[in-house]
């Protein structure tokens, strides 16, 4: 079995528009190759804060990224420096401030833009800053660093969904458009990713309110969802709710490395017990 784990977090994606507009991804789940998980968000529901949690698995009072304006390198160790520790290698394409949080603070736009450095956290990088660029480059982005580095930890943010409901609410027509979109997107790399052995997760940092805000602390705005697709977690929907601290020391059983001393420890339903084989 592979160890290499590709993880989207689509930002800003709620658990109940992504159910209801994932088309291939619930086909996935009636045809038993991939589970659903609703997972609840760490506060505050922000994006920068929920990046280090998905990434440290820390909250923010222990990690003290508490706001989007925390614009400093994390103090902990990421799913990156493990990864690196570990021998493997990392990718990533994202948003800007998941550069910030692990390479480098504040983000030049010029040296920052593409990262080639395997002395550094993320060893190999794309990042962007505009809110509205494509979600289907940063997907295509990501394939293309995929097929060049073949990384063993892939992470791929995308960030249209939040800005089309931080513009029109989660109630909106464009909102549920824009998740179509990923799903469409992700209709075309799943099966090539499954083909090649991945685990996968898809996930978001924090939902979306009906008046497009986020930060607080109701379920439009916590409940995210969490699609797995692995040979190591049995098919199904799960009724039990995932802590967002958990998906970190997940990504690192997938992986097959120790997490760190300060993830914790969290057994998730439908887990197996399987003998992986390491492929560096």
């Amino acid at each position: 079995m592979s160890n290499k784990v590709i993880a989207i977090v689509v930002d800003g994606m709620r658990y109940d528009k992504a159910c209801e507009a994932l088309g291939f991804v619930q086909h996935l789940i009636e045809s038993n190759q991939a589970a659903l998980y609703k997972m609840k968000s760490e506060l505050p529901s922000l994006s920068r804060p929920l990046y280090e949690v998905l990434l440290t698995g820390t909250p923010s009072s222990v990690n003290g990224i508490t706001s989007n304006q925390a614009v400093r390198l994390s103090n902990e160790k990421s799913l990156f420096h493990l990864t690196k520790e570990n021998g493997l290698r990392n990718g990533v394409v994202s948003y800007y401030w998941v550069s910030e949080l692990y390479n480098r603070a504040p983000f030049n736009f010029i040296e920052d833009r593409e990262q080639d450095d395997a002395t550094k956290a993320i060893q190999n990088g794309k990042f962007y800053w505009d809110d509205d660029y494509p979600d289907s480059h940063v997907f295509m982005d990501a394939e293309s660093l995929r097929r060049k580095y073949d990384p063993h930890f892939l992470y791929i943010h995308p960030l249209g969904v939040d800005v089309k409901g931080e513009i029109h609410g989660s109630e909106s027509k464009e909102y549920r458009e824009q998740i179509l979109k990923i799903g469409s997107l992700l209709a075309q790399l799943l099966p090539i990713w499954m083909s090649e052995g991945y685990h996968i997760l898809i996930t978001s940092d924090h939902g979306m309110s009906e008046t497009g805000n986020h930060g607080g602390i109701t379920a439009g705005e916590r409940d995210v969802p969490l699609f797995i697709i692995s040979p190591k977690v049995e098919p199904g929907v799960y009724e039990e709710v995932i802590p967002q601290l958990a998906f970190a020391p997940l990504v690192c059983d997938l992986l097959n490395i120790e997490p760190s001393n300060k993830m914790i420890s969290y057994q998730l339903p439908g887990m197996k017990e399987v003998n992986t084989t390491v492929n560096r």
